[in-house]
């Protein structure tokens, strides 16, 4: 298996497999809660009903349809959910690129959970608060008969008081990126 390196402007972000994961680490460097988090990384693919279970959005606004891969830094998931003719963020018929954030924050928050759950807890529940370097390379998502691949890495923080660096694609197409600041909610 082999990992993908991506470098936007001066932020350069490595997603690999599980199977690295484990490779990278040995015995006398895996702790406890690492052994945790790579033995729930490698319960794959974690699907719809267990998305919802993790973040607070319900019905059609749980927008992720399965996490292919995630480990303590990291999360991959996949949807087709932006050619849904019923998704709750279309106007007119249409699904801005914009929303592009909105799935990568979605994907930050399954991340928090799936962390959360890995040492016997619950995330907190947080929201969006900024976006930053965020540059669309497309005009709208509805247009994207592939499906999309979000990916969402964690640059620091914990918690819900977090920064996450997202990548949008469908295929080989970079759709959208930056990075999303979340919040706890008080």
């Amino acid at each position: 298996m082999r990992a993908l390196r991506l470098t936007t402007g001066l932020t350069s972000i490595r997603f690999g497999t599980n199977d690295l994961l484990c490779e990278r680490m040995t015995d006398a460097e895996t702790s406890p809660v690492d052994r945790i988090l790579i033995a729930m990384a490698n319960d794959l693919p974690i699907n719809k009903a267990e998305i919802r279970t993790l973040i607070p959005h319900s019905g059609l606004m749980c927008l992720l349809d399965e996490v292919t891969q995630w480990d303590d830094r990291s999360i991959v998931c996949i949807t087709n959910t932006h050619r849904d003719p019923g998704n709750p963020l279309l106007r007119e018929g249409r699904l801005s690129a914009l929303h592009a954030f909105e799935y990568g924050a979605q994907a930050a928050a399954v991340h928090g959970g799936l962390r959360a759950r890995s040492v016997g807890t619950t995330a907190a529940p947080g929201y969006l608060a900024a976006l930053r370097d965020g540059r669309l390379h497309i005009a709208r998502l509805d247009h994207i008969h592939l499906p999309l691949r979000i990916c969402a890495m964690r640059l620091f923080g914990d918690r819900a008081n977090t920064v996450y660096e997202c990548l949008v694609s469908a295929a080989s197409i970079l759709v959208a990126e930056g990075r999303i600041i979340i919040m706890e909610r008080t």
